[in-house]
């Protein structure tokens, strides 16, 4: 008979082996690794950073809240590794290519290389139109387009930076917001189902407290769905009061679960576009 130890042991090379194969049979993981072109003339070979983000990519082929024009500030909350941040940055017209010229830690705006709607009707290819303003407990490398904070959403200080950020980039707005805010923030799972989901839901309230202090309504950006919010969550009955709230306050609040969340995967996002104040 096996010891409690051999039995742990066999049990651990065996969830080990399984994991290996599924990464291995992931088309996502493939693809992930696969170069793709930067937008700008003659730019290097990248490839996306994490599997995930390839759902920001399937959402926004979607439901186009990344690519309008008159977006030109997204806030990634929980961003590193950086995937969600690539794609939002693509999305805003930065090339697809490291930031070798600025740390990832400066806060100073990108003045020299914003596009300007007065100037041009599109932006060069080689400028975005503005910032991904990204945070993250965790370090990040650089990303073209991308000023990354780390620190942590819950601390007083940390949000008075995100706001200073937003400012920097929407001088000209009496009333400077960001124009979507993502977060595909999860808490570290402790195998505690009900733990888990109350940790999840403390994330999402957190995340719609910051989203109603700084996001631009749906009437100034002059779109019905205009002003978006797009956050992870957990799926179970005690999300529901919590969705009833997102209703109230967005013109359109959807459930949804884009193809490379894996199907066995309690996660799923609330899209909420249309933001009322």
């Amino acid at each position: 008979m096996l010891c409690p130890s051999s039995v742990l042991s066999y049990a651990t090379k065996s969830s080990t082996k399984q994991w290996i194969a599924r990464q291995a049979r992931d088309p996502y993981i493939k693809q992930r690794n696969t170069p793709t072109l930067s937008r700008a003339p003659g730019g290097p070979l990248a490839a996306w950073r994490s599997r995930a983000a390839f759902k920001l990519v399937q959402l926004d082929e979607k439901y186009n809240f990344l690519s309008p024009l008159d977006v030109r500030v997204v806030v990634d909350l929980g961003a590193s590794p950086g995937g969600w941040s690539q794609v939002a940055a693509r999305k805003l017209g930065w090339p697809m290519q490291p930031n070798l010229r600025q740390d990832s830690s400066s806060l100073s705006p990108y003045a020299d290389e914003m596009w300007s709607p007065d100037a041009a009707p599109t932006p060069p290819l080689n400028r975005g139109r503005g910032p991904v303003i990204a945070l993250d407990l965790l370090p990040m490398a650089p990303i073209t387009g991308v000023q990354f904070i780390q620190g942590d959403l819950f601390a007083p200080d940390t949000e008075l930076l995100l706001r200073n950020l937003i400012k920097q980039h929407t001088l000209h707005d009496p009333d400077p917001r960001a124009d979507v805010v993502l977060c595909d923030m999860a808490a570290n799972s402790t195998g505690n189902d009900i733990r888990d989901i109350e940790s999840s839901l403390t994330i999402c309230t957190s995340v719609f407290a910051f989203a109603k202090r700084h996001l631009r309504t749906a009437e100034s950006s002059g779109r019905e769905f205009g002003g978006v919010l797009l956050m992870k969550h957990f799926v179970h009955p005690l999300l529901a009061a919590f969705r009833h709230e997102l209703v109230q306050h967005f013109a359109d609040v959807r459930y949804v679960k884009p193809a490379a969340s894996r199907t066995e995967s309690k996660e799923a996002y609330y899209l909420c576009r249309g933001w009322k104040g």
